[in-house]
């Protein structure tokens, strides 16, 4: 007797299976269930993935586009500026209600799993205190971490370094920073050492805002593996975003992936910023702004797509939809053989788990009863479609269900209909 059974999906490797849920946890996986349950979900044909997993977010300020003006410029400065007039007007209600808001957009698209940085650039620690508070509240269905996030540089900013302690005290789980946003190099390489070094004093991970920039000379990601490898840090480190990669000389890249793969430092780029904000000061030919994302695969790095922003003083657009930031990602690196593309899924569920150091994850005996339905054949589909979610289970409980979106046509001598989908086979 099971609680809830998902019957006939087919798993990303290609597998059809039944899974068999019993309270939180998988029960069993087997072609076939001959079993009661309290619930039966027909997955026939249709893909059945672990949920979606973001590992780079801004939650705080999600959902707060044009308060109090838009971006004009697109930049990113223009964005942390912004931001800072934000700070000054928001109150801790109103970020716990726009980041609650986000969450339920999350889960009814499958993303059960998110990594989101907090200012600590604000005495107040707002922000802080509101998203401990949605941490809590979504607990039950969706798993929230936090990074203490100086915005606006842990030295440059004259409280930032107290107040990122306070937060870490107050149970943020992940150490941050921002090099390259210090006064000077020299300043944001210092940075990146006393930022590790409380990280390894308390026991955590770190999670940096790396050289987002198109300044081929910004190489915080050089001294963030050395770091790493000094204080034995390595598979709990990532360097997020890492634009100025795109333009670095290739001979000092040769030297700089290696020196990554050593440390075990993992890389978050995020295609649908990272496209957006980066090249804003070209002419022509334009740069994309992403990372190297396909020689830092080949070098053995896990690299995980991440959304970064949602309607916010950064980005205007934006669903909570993480096959919107894998299929961006996907074009802009030009990852379209048919293994890439597979590792683009992989990226933002896989992928990202490993990132955030997920227990528990997958759809393994054992692994926790987190799931979701797509209608989809496969992942590459998935990709192609942005497939709707048809049902998300969150710890053995479905927690959202939608419909399949079928075409009718009403067409002279030729009625029928279409699967949105538009299957070959």
């Amino acid at each position: 007797m099971f609680d809830l059974i998902v019957k006939g999906g087919t798993l990303p490797d290609g597998r059809a299976a039944d899974i068999g849920i019993r309270g939180d946890r998988i029960a069993a996986v087997e072609a076939r269930l001959d079993a009661e349950a309290g619930e039966v979900i027909d997955a026939t044909g249709d893909l059945v993935s672990p949920p979606f997993v973001d590992p780079h977010f801004h939650m705080d300020a999600t959902l707060s586009y044009g308060i109090p003006r838009v971006n004009a410029s697109g930049t990113l400065l223009e964005g942390i500026g912004l931001w800072g007039e934000l700070k000054q007007v928001m109150t801790q209600g109103e970020v716990r209600d726009r980041a609650l808001a986000y969450c339920d957009w999350a889960v009814s698209m499958g993303l059960l799993a998110i990594r989101s940085h907090v200012d600590t650039c604000d005495d107040r620690l707002l922000g802080v205190e509101a998203l401990l508070d949605v941490r809590e509240t979504v607990k039950p269905y969706l798993d929230l971490q936090l990074v203490a996030f100086p915005q606006d540089g842990v030295f440059r900013d004259p409280t930032a370094w107290d107040n990122t302690v306070r937060a870490l005290d107050m149970g943020v789980d992940i150490v941050g920073g921002i090099p390259h946003f210090e006064r000077t190099m020299a300043e944001g390489a210092r940075s990146v050492t006393a930022l590790c070094e409380l990280a390894a004093e308390r026991g955590l991970p770190v999670d940096m805002h790396c050289d987002e920039t198109d300044d081929p000379m910004s190489r915080h990601i050089e001294t963030l593996a050395a770091e790493t490898t000094r204080l034995g840090l390595g598979g709990r480190v990532a360097g997020s975003h890492l634009t100025s990669m795109h333009s670095m000389d290739n001979y000092y890249v040769s030297k700089l992936i290696p020196l990554m793969a050593e440390a075990g430092v993992a890389a978050i780029p995020n295609p649908l910023i990272n496209i957006t904000i980066q090249g804003r000061h070209d002419t022509y030919p334009k740069r994309r702004g992403l990372t190297r994302v396909k020689e830092l695969l080949t070098a053995g790095i896990e690299v995980g797509w991440g959304q970064d922003c949602v309607l916010d003083p950064w980005y205007p657009l934006g669903t909570a939809d993480m096959l919107d930031v894998a299929f961006m990602g996907m074009h802009v690196a030009q990852m379209t053989h048919p293994s890439e593309m597979r590792r683009c899924f992989d990226m933002v569920t896989e992928g990202n788990a490993r990132i955030l150091g997920l227990d528990g994850y997958g759809l393994a005996v054992g692994d926790m009863a987190s799931l979701v339905v797509l209608d989809a054949g496969d992942p590459v589909e998935a990709l192609r479609l942005r497939a709707r979610r048809l049902a998300v289970v969150s710890k053995g409980k479905v927690v959202a269900r939608g419909a399949r979106d079928d075409a009718e046509l009403d067409l002279p001598g030729r009625p029928g209909s279409v699967r949105r989908r538009h299957r070959s086979v």
